[in-house]
């Protein structure tokens, strides 16, 4: 089943996102379901589908069942372009891709699911951690860190929520080296997110500024760290 979704996604990869310029991306946007374009680029999933499924006949209601869907999920997002943000529009429109190729794929496949897995030990566990460094996490942040206002920490003068995200994005970090045991690479984190900090902390040359990036550095990583060691001792 595995080689098959293989084959599958990277047949999407190709026609979505390596086989599609960004001329055929606009003129699709302004003429619709019109665009000439629009069948170029069915023709080119169906292509790469038969190429990477090597010609075989079996797979030819797949093939045509991931086209034709390709097709009208693509008419809908065209129509529904102006009306949903487009970052969510993409993120909708890839999950209905992936879902259809995702039901192709069971369809050759014998694959039993037993629901009893998703409230399995180590899935609750995975799910609980993730929450816990990521929303839990930043309300605490939060409540620590501001205890303390600096002059300097002007909002307008960065990206909105960028903290948030990038605290996020760090803990989760943190996290997958822990549970792959790969505890050098949060190292190389630590003095990446050092080196990009070093130009504010050598401009402003300000010492509460330094303890106060320093403090929300180690706040983050210790959350990080005790999510990732509870984790590996309740799945061990």
């Amino acid at each position: 089943m595995m080689l098959l979704v293989l084959k599958l996604v990277l047949a999407h990869a190709i026609g979505d996102f390596v086989l599609q310029p960004d001329q055929w991306v606009k003129d699709k946007t302004i003429k619709k379901h019109k665009s000439k374009y629009l069948y170029f680029h069915v023709l080119i999933h169906a292509l790469a589908l038969l190429v990477l499924l090597q010609f075989n006949a079996n797979y030819w209601i797949g093939i045509v069942s991931i086209v034709v869907s390709h097709y009208i999920i693509d008419v809908i997002k065209l129509n529904l372009t102006k009306k949903i943000n487009p970052r969510l529009l993409f993120i909708l429109d890839q999950i209905a891709h992936l879902i259809v190729i995702a039901i192709v794929a069971l369809s050759y496949t014998q694959y039993s699911f037993d629901i009893n897995t998703l409230y399995s030990k180590n899935v609750l566990a995975l799910l609980l951690s993730l929450i816990a460094i990521t929303s839990i996490a930043s309300v605490i942040m939060r409540l620590v860190m501001s205890k303390w206002i600096l002059d300097e920490d002007d909002a307008n003068d960065s990206l909105e929520k960028a903290g948030k995200y990038i605290g996020i994005l760090e803990r989760l970090f943190v996290f997958g080296f822990i549970i792959i045991n790969q505890w050098s690479a949060i190292g190389l984190l630590i003095a990446a997110k050092s080196v990009f900090r070093f130009g504010d902390l050598s401009k402003a040359k300000d010492r509460k500024l330094t303890e106060y990036i320093l403090i929300g550095t180690l706040l983050s990583f210790g959350i990080a760290i005790s999510v990732g060691l509870l984790y590996n001792f309740i799945i061990a």
